[in-house]
């Protein structure tokens, strides 16, 4: 009998060999018909692989991430099968699954895909689905593998077996098609119902353009036809919320070939939300006790070899300069520099916690091809701060900072969210993290603590820590359910040391300080980018960069409307007046495209009783109101935020 050891705690007996869909009968006929593969001993499996050792086991479904990965890895593989009946003869690449569905990159020989064969492929793969044929896992030696894709005629999985060993070899088959493959997989095919093959690319070889072009085929499936109609329509929606388009349309930002890519300039517009964005932070740190430092965008090369960045990061780093026989390097994180700020001047028990922020602007090479928008930029303003504190103030300080998002979701509309608590990998200790296996047990139970008692959700992954401690990511998703890291909280137990930061005990020894790593507003290029999509362009009135529009309906009322925005302006409410000689509908409509929060229609009765005709954006019209009223209400919605 094994000891299988569920996520609620609870351990059940079974025999061995069992497997994970057994185990599902065992408890319901209903749950195994959603069981999709398993997680068994944090790692994800086949459903129907057996299990022959005490371990932990989580049955992943359709909300679970790995079970969608693994029906997508799966839905690759059939569309590779209904290629192959199509295109006899045609040889496969590699074929993963991907965020939102998967491709596979294949050789089609002389042949170019259209978009009438995607929809042949569609019925095919729907007609192979409905055979309920099961994904079979086969261990296979080495010489056989090659002797299979030696017969078959297919270079691209024969490069692929140059890297393996025996021992490490797996195939796959459903139906007629066998794939090279580490897997895993769904049961069996009948659980694809519905299916969208979305759009054809070119992908070199190995990523390399020396190598020949193959064709890559995009496409997403789901466990019902009413899934993949919602998701289509969300595509629809996405299309209209793209951040690079509402950026362009709204004035927000721009780039320039000129400056450089992935280098934004931000236009009037989206100052303004940067500027509010920053007042919101300040205003929140102010409260929490927080010191506001500024430091350079550069620094030598020592400073990044004491903190353990280079060489490591060098890769993501812009390439030195070298002056006066030094190298120096433009900064791609702020931690070094504010652990200089620390060390500054002497610390005792009674300084900490000690709390540093900064507006910090890094610099990091990310590749021509990663660059997105303002999603995936080279020069970010980053919303950091540090915290240096005792083992005996953690728990405080990492909470505080976990209520500090918690309240920017308030005000931000933000409902759907998760704490990835990332930790490291045991067997890379020395390698990717610290060689300090009490310390990383240790931290790694401080935060796990935290989360638990601050009833946050969250969940667990293995080797993505920083090198230096365990780390929190904060998942968030937008209106439209596009999930986008947002931030991070992290913990350091070793760059104190590196920098010998010390602080004076109570008992007058000397002791390191822990360090928090956070920065709960990300990159204001990030942050803004997701904004621009939560929010469909429509920011909320504190956030608008032009809140009021006054619209008069000819120029005989201009003196009217100059009198109404010197009321907005002594409150630094953000208008202007739109004094073209257009009728008041296309003003009305123009504004409305823009998505000014406000408009205020001015025309002969408003000016002769004092009042304003206000219109607000997606609710049309509210009717006559007093000028100091509306001047009143539209102040004390700014300062609230709401």
């Amino acid at each position: 009998m094994i000891n299988i050891t569920f996520p609620d705690g609870a351990v059940r007996q079974y025999e061995a060999g069992v497997s994970a869909l057994d185990i599902a009968k065992s408890i319901s006929e209903g749950l195994t018909r959603k069981v999709l593969a398993a997680e068994v001993g944090g790692e994800v499996w086949d459903a129907t692989r057996p299990i022959n050792e005490d371990t932990t086991l989580k049955l992943l479904t359709w909300d679970d991430k790995g079970g969608q990965s693994t029906f997508w890895h799966s839905s690759a593989h059939l569309m590779a099968e209904a290629i192959e009946a199509l295109f006899p003869g045609v040889k496969f690449w590699v074929g993963p699954p991907v965020e939102n569905g998967f491709y596979y990159d294949v050789d089609l020989g002389d042949h170019t895909i259209t978009e009438d064969d995607l929809r042949k492929l569609e019925a095919k793969m729907a007609e192979l689905a409905k055979q309920n044929n099961a994904y079979v896992r086969k261990e296979v030696p080495k010489p056989e593998a090659i002797q299979y894709f030696t017969e078959k005629n297919d270079p691209y999985k024969l490069d692929l077996l140059n890297g393996l060993y025996d021992g490490e070899i797996t195939f796959y088959t459903q139906g007629g098609f066998t794939d090279l493959c580490r897997g895993p997989h769904i049961p069996h095919t009948g659980f694809i119902k519905a299916i969208k093959l979305t759009n054809i690319a070119g992908a070199y070889w190995k990523g390399d353009e020396k190598n020949k072009q193959l064709t890559r085929i995009y496409g997403v499936t789901f466990p019902s036809a009413k899934q993949l109609d919602e998701y289509l329509q969300m595509l629809e929606e996405a299309k209209k919320r793209d951040h690079r388009k509402l950026g362009k349309e709204l004035s927000i930002y721009t780039m320039d070939d000129d400056v450089g890519p992935g280098l934004i300039m931000w236009l009037p517009n989206g100052t303004v939300i940067i500027e509010e964005l920053e007042k919101l932070a300040k205003e929140t740190e102010n409260e929490a006790g927080y010191h506001r430092v500024v430091t350079p965008h550069i620094a030598k090369e020592s400073m990044y070899i004491t903190s353990g960045h280079l060489p490591y990061y060098a890769d993501s780093m812009y390439p030195p300069m070298e002056m006066e026989g030094e190298k120096y390097y433009l900064r791609a994180m702020n931690c070094p520099h504010h652990h200089k700020v620390f060390a500054a001047l002497p610390k005792s028990y009674r300084d900490l916690p000690y709390r540093i922020a900064e507006y910090g602007t890094v610099y990091r090479y990310e590749q021509s091809g990663e660059l997105f928008g303002l999603m995936r930029v080279r020069c970010l303003h980053m919303n950091d701060a540090h915290i240096y504190c005792t083992k005996q103030q953690f728990a405080d300080e990492f909470r505080a900072v976990n209520n500090m998002y918690l309240k920017y979701f308030k005000i931000f509309g933000i409902d759907k969210y998760v704490m990835r608590l990332s930790l490291h990998a045991p067997e890379k200790l020395g390698e990717k993290y610290v060689n300090e296996p009490e310390l990383w047990k240790e931290t790694e139970e401080m935060v796990r603590q935290v989360l638990i008692e601050s009833n946050i959700p969250y969940i667990e992954v293995q080797d993505e820590a920083a090198f230096y401690g365990p780390k929190i990511d904060v998942q968030i998703q937008s209106a439209i359910g596009r999930e986008f890291t947002l931030a991070t909280n992290q913990v350091d137990f070793s760059q104190g040391r590196s920098f010998k930061l010390q602080y004076t005990t109570e008992e007058n020894t000397s002791e390191t300080p822990l360090i928090i790593h956070r920065a709960p507003l990300g990159t204001h290029e990030r942050f803004i980018g997701f904004l621009l999509e939560h929010y469909a362009g429509k920011f909320p009135t504190w956030l608008a960069p032009q809140q009021v529009k006054i619209l008069p309906i000819s120029d005989k009322f201009a003196d009217y409307a100059k009198t109404i925005l010197d009321k907005l302006k002594k409150w630094d409410i953000r208008a202007s007046i739109d004094d073209r000689n257009e009728k008041i509908g296309k003003k009305i409509r123009d504004t409305e495209l823009l998505k000014v929060p406000y408009m205020i229609v001015i025309g002969e009765k408003e000016a002769a009783e004092g009042k304003v005709s206000v219109r607000r954006q997606g609710k049309g019209d509210l009717g006559a109101k007093d000028a100091d009223e509306f001047v009143s209400e539209i102040r004390a919605e700014i300062e609230s935020r709401s």
